[in-house]
């Protein structure tokens, strides 16, 4: 009985260890930059409230706390601006620095949230933010003030006390795309070094490959990516246009390109129609792109508003969502059923279709316009992902499998962690692959081109012998 009871406990922590591997929260919500209330100024009653206000019903799994506006400052610190909340000039600062000092209104409240199952970040960024890094050095400089001010270290300038957030979020809108990746690999040493569970994810915009993140997402694990379906034309206004709207090229570099299998995609949407300059839907609608998002690809893990403020102003959109969400089909990866492939298989004797026709090809696909070729997720081909599908048409769907690109198995230690090319990866400029046993560099956005091609994409640097 005894080794029965050890088994069944052993396994129980086992699944649940699976389970938390993967993003358990259907809908996040950033908190700290008071949206309401920059565009009502003389609403006060609507503007943004205490975390502690927003933790107190089930509605809103992860908060982004919104923003690390800049990543050096005074004294070598970052600064941050939460508003109407906290900031450097309304607050105190840390000697020496430009920090704010918030310990007093959100040390308790953190941890109160915390309490209620939430997930509270660090969002690094936003739109007006002085981010960026001149090494992978000073990026590790970095990776160490975060985690000493913010996550399980310790330090003499920690803005929220002793208490400690879930994880930090990339809202990066500027200042490069370099070095990013040697910060998460530092910051993922503290992480591994930990008892305790916390995350990384990004806000890329819809628009891919991403300006500032792609490269970044491309090559580290992150947890989930909150999409920013707005601001931009490839905005929730579009859905249904399968030249604009791209949630698939998202789940596609989800499922055949992340490093990370099991990565998740979010819906990001403004709360209101005066949280961004466009994207915002009615909730119908929304509700609608929700549900036939989520009932299409694999990798989709729910929906992030911008931001809590507008939420709860707009007659609480937040509730509306979350009750689509709560079923927890998004929370267990092995529930998602695939959608027959039941468009006509891709012919390819070289027939030419029509905009809006549509295919089964590993994915359906629909012609933006008049389309020829092989349906390939390029953003800027001839087809859209609009669904993924399982079927006879599609056998590797099918077996609910992907397959993604290995590193390379030369012997050489200098190509060993460098990923082999392969023809069904998008690759950004600067990404580097291996191919014949050379190593080759991007020299711009490329999707099917063979290193030393006629495309002339890649240019050769050193020998896998090397």
């Amino acid at each position: 009985m005894a080794v029965f009871f050890f088994f069944f406990f052993f396994f129980f922590f086992f699944f649940f260890f699976l389970l938390i591997r993967i993003l358990l929260f259907p809908l996040n919500v950033d908190w700290g930059q008071n949206s309401y209330g920059a565009a009502n100024p003389n609403d006060r009653q609507g503007w943004q409230k205490s975390l502690r206000f927003y933790c107190d019903d089930n509605t809103i799994d992860m908060f982004p706390i919104a923003f690390l506006t800049n990543f050096f400052s005074t004294g070598g610190k970052p600064t941050i601006n939460l508003a109407n909340e906290c900031n450097s000039s309304d607050n105190s600062t840390f000697p020496g620095t430009q920090l704010a000092n918030c310990t007093a209104g959100l040390q308790e409240d953190i941890k109160y949230c915390q309490t209620k199952g939430k997930a509270l970040t660090l969002s690094l960024g936003g739109a007006t933010g002085g981010a960026g890094f001149q090494s992978d050095e000073q990026a590790q400089g970095f990776a160490e003030t975060i985690w000493n001010d913010f996550l399980g270290g310790s330090s003499n300038t920690r803005p929220f006390g002793n208490a400690i957030l879930d994880g930090i979020d990339l809202d990066i809108e500027g200042g490069g795309a370099s070095h990013y990746p040697a910060f998460l690999q530092k910051l993922k040493s503290y992480y591994d070094a930990s008892d305790k569970k916390y995350y990384i994810t990004a806000a890329p915009q819809c628009v891919y490959p991403d300006a500032n993140l792609q490269t970044t997402l491309n090559q580290f694990p992150v947890d989930a990516v909150f999409v920013q379906f707005y601001n931009n034309p490839c905005g929730l206004q579009t859905y249904g246009q399968a030249r604009q709207w791209n949630f698939g090229i998202w789940d596609y570099w989800a499922r055949h390109v992340s490093p990370n299998p099991d990565v998740k995609v979010y819906i990001g949407a403004p709360a209101s129609n005066t949280a961004a300059g466009s994207g915002y839907v009615a909730l119908d609608l929304l509700q609608k792109i929700t549900i036939e998002s989520r009932n299409s690809f694999p990798s989709f893990g729910g929906v992030m508003f911008w931001d809590t403020s507008q939420a709860y102003q707009n007659n609480r959109l937040d509730q509306s969502i979350k009750s689509i969400l709560n079923d927890g089909s998004t929370c267990d990866p092995s529930a998602f059923v695939y959608p027959p492939c039941d468009a006509p298989a891709w012919d390819s004797t070289g027939r030419t279709y029509t905009a809006g026709n549509r295919v089964s090809y590993n994915y359906i696909w629909e012609a933006k316009w008049s389309a020829s070729s092989e349906p390939k997720a390029d953003p800027m081909g001839e087809w859209a992902p609009v669904s993924a599908c399982g079927g006879n048409n599609n056998p590797s769907d099918n077996q609910h499998t992907t397959t993604r690109t290995p590193l390379s198995m030369s012997s050489s230690p200098f190509c060993q962690s460098i990923e082999a090319w392969s023809s069904a990866k998008t690759y950004v400029s600067g990404s580097k692959v291996v191919y014949q046993n050379q190593v080759w560099t991007a020299q711009w956005w490329s999707y099917g081109d063979t290193p030393g091609g006629p495309a002339g994409v890649w240019s050769p640097s050193s020998s896998c012998s090397h």
